[in-house]
């Protein structure tokens, strides 16, 4: 049995923004900074951005312009109402 590491979203989709940063590597990066990485082909980001989305093609955009991955983004979670 092989294990999979299991996405970092959780249930809905969200957006994966692709490109390239100004070194020519592609950059794949969740919308609200929750996970992202670097990678040498545009397949490669690609099928990471679908493992993370829950096989969402429709969700990921490719930008005409320069991305850089931004790691130290803090994550826009969603306030929870306690009662």
């Amino acid at each position: 049995m092989r294990l999979v590491e299991p996405p970092s979203c959780s249930s809905l989709s969200t957006v994966v923004f692709i490109g390239r940063n100004r070194r020519g590597q592609w950059v794949a990066q969740e919308q609200n900074g929750l996970y992202g990485g670097l990678f040498v082909s545009r397949a490669q980001a690609i099928k990471y951005a679908l493992f993370e989305n829950g096989q969402h093609l429709e969700t990921i955009v490719e930008l005409p312009r320069e991305i850089e991955l931004d790691m130290g983004k803090q994550p826009q979670v969603a306030a929870r109402r306690v009662a």
